[in-house]
């Protein structure tokens, strides 16, 4: 656990944050914000939705902001009693200590946030990032997991190095070097397969600018660390997707999972295009209405 600032500058984190409220103010529901204290440090978490409703844990991609990951699912938000918390060590009003992924951490933070909502045990979705952060929870507390949705996910199989290298990597270091809004632009048309919201691509390009970028992975999970995992899961992945290609991640998927109950492919990237989102959503609702 290293505790330090993931922000460059005072400035860049004001500017990180106030992109934050002003995401929060294009959902069409009201959100209860509150601080919940961990073994890790605070974390910020966003609950909306029914009281009485089902709870529904929604984790956030790495290197984001919660808000942006968050408006993928925005029809659930009105049938489940939702918890999504800022990552703590990640971009958010979460503590900023980063804390490993490969191990139990993770899970232990959302066990805490769990517990301090009285939720013994949810439905869980996780977009890349927090896909594997689902992941380790589904290793070290199994039984936390009533039924979990993993859309893009990490670890579980990584794309082509050299790939990720020329197309993101390269452009990411000419980006820093003169702020090119050219090269902003070819790795949001990357990420999304050229359809990535103009906010998306603006608030990335202050995360790159303003954030030490978290460049630890949820580790690739293996058969035996989910002996003990028989909640139902869905898999959701994207053809185009530069960091966790559809036919990799099912590959992968499949040799581990003994419950893996629903994978759909998308024609997409990294981000879905916002014509996805509909589709998306329906999808996870067919899902969790069978098995939640």
């Amino acid at each position: 656990m290293r505790e330090h600032t993931i922000y460059k500058s005072e400035e860049g984190k004001r500017k990180i944050l106030k992109y934050y409220e002003s995401y929060l103010k294009l959902f069409d529901v009201d959100f209860q914000r509150e601080y919940v204290n961990t073994r890790f440090g605070h974390s910020h978490t966003l609950v909306t939705g029914p009281v009485d409703g089902k709870p529904l844990f929604i984790l956030q991609g790495g290197n984001c902001i919660n808000p942006m990951t968050l408006s993928w699912f925005s029809s659930l938000l009105g049938q489940y009693r939702i918890y999504a918390p800022d990552t703590i060590g990640h971009p958010g009003f979460s503590a900023e200590t980063r804390v490993s992924p490969k191990d139990e951490s993770l899970a232990l933070w959302i066990s805490d946030i769990m517990e301090h909502f009285k939720v013994e045990k949810s439905a869980f979705i996780g977009p890349s990032y927090g896909g594997g952060i689902i992941l380790r929870l589904a290793t070290f507390m199994p039984e936390k997991i009533a039924c979990s949705v993993l859309v893009v996910p990490s670890g579980l199989q990584l794309g082509s190095k050299m790939k990720m290298i020329h197309k993101i990597l390269l452009p990411l270091m000419l980006y820093k070097m003169n702020s090119s809004q050219v090269q902003l632009h070819k790795i949001a048309d990357v990420m999304s397969f050229n359809s990535m919201k103009t906010i998306d691509e603006n608030i990335i390009g202050e995360i790159f600018t303003h954030v030490k970028l978290e460049q630890d992975m949820p580790k690739l999970t293996e058969k035996k660390e989910l002996a003990n995992y028989s909640a139902p899961t869905m898999l959701l992945v994207g053809k185009k997707d530069i960091f966790f290609p559809a036919i990799n991640v099912m590959r992968a998927a499949e040799a581990i999972f003994p419950n893996l109950v629903t994978t759909i492919t998308y024609e997409m990237g990294h981000f879905p295009s916002q014509e996805l989102f509909k589709e998306i959503n329906n999808d996870i609702k067919m899902f969790l209405d069978v098995n939640y």
